[in-house]
């Protein structure tokens, strides 16, 4: 009995992962439909304070309890956090969605094999390597903004898990990455405010932005959190790597982002070095 409820629990935890993963992708591209409208920056704004509304009801933080020592890394945590959105969804707005969120993937995959002492890892290396070399090969038509952008997202989803760690040491349960949040939306307040001043939300940008808000922060943060009570961590991280070929499908289908065969090409390089190292690791 108990050997057939662990597959089970494995094959719940999968479904929601990927589940997680089509709703963060679709909200990202809900988001890109008010760029007309909001910009990135309304849109990031309002994702922030959804953000927060969500994370504040989950990890109820006692900000009063909280020392000095534990402030700061939350403090940069908020930092670290709109950036990496602000930046992601202005690198979408120039180079579309796959490409901005497969350049973004490379800060947690460089994060990961930067640790490793393994051969493999080289060779992983070298081929995520490979395949940004492909993405930035100068055309033409190449947005070098879009794709630093795309990086500067890397960089800061990279110091987004070192800082959650450390916060995670430092403050119990939620409560540390719930009082980023809310720090990321009081930062973003005045912005908002300029942008609906400046720019009138119309209802339907106003919904893509929520939309976006809660496809992309509220519902990955919860399943994730149940996936990773079904399923271990390596099949977890394995399963992270997919968010790159999600986005390019979401893009396509749902922005008419077609992406060349060069581009699979990167975007597969990518995933596929992330999947080899996750799969061959013992630990």
């Amino acid at each position: 009995m108990r050997t057939a409820t662990v597959p089970r629990q494995q094959w719940t935890g999968v479904a929601t992962m990927t589940g997680s993963g089509l709703s963060n992708q679709v909200g990202a591209a809900l988001g890109s439909l008010a760029f007309p409208v909001l910009g990135p920056v309304g849109v990031v704004a309002v994702r922030q304070y959804v953000a927060a509304a969500v994370l504040l009801a989950v990890g109820r933080p006692r900000l009063r309890e909280f020392t000095r020592r534990q402030w700061w890394p939350v403090g940069l945590l908020a930092v670290v956090f709109g950036t990496m959105n602000l930046s992601l969804y202005s690198a979408i707005e120039r180079i579309g969605l796959g490409l901005a969120v497969t350049l973004e993937f490379l800060g947690p995959l460089a994060l990961a094999l930067s640790a490793a002492r393994r051969r493999v890892d080289a060779c992983c290396a070298v081929a995520a390597a490979a395949g940004v070399v492909v993405l930035l090969r100068p055309r033409p038509s190449t947005d070098y903004v879009g794709m630093g952008l795309g990086l500067l997202a890397a960089a800061c989803w990279a110091s987004y898990i070192l800082l959650n760690r450390t916060v995670g040491r430092r403050i119990p349960g939620a409560q540390g990455s719930a009082a980023a949040a809310l720090l990321s939306a009081v930062t973003f307040l005045p912005v908002g405010v300029l942008v609906a001043v400046r720019h009138p939300p119309t209802p339907t940008a106003l919904a893509c932005a929520v939309a976006a808000g809660v496809l992309a922060s509220a519902v990955p943060y919860l399943a994730d959190l149940l996936a990773l009570r079904r399923i271990p961590a390596q099949t977890f991280g394995l399963f992270m790597s997919v968010n790159p070929v999600l986005a390019a499908l979401v893009g396509w289908v749902l922005l008419g982002q077609a992406l060349g065969g060069w581009e699979w090409g990167a975007v597969g390089a990518v995933v596929a070095a992330n999947a080899v190292s996750m799969m061959t690791r013992r630990d």
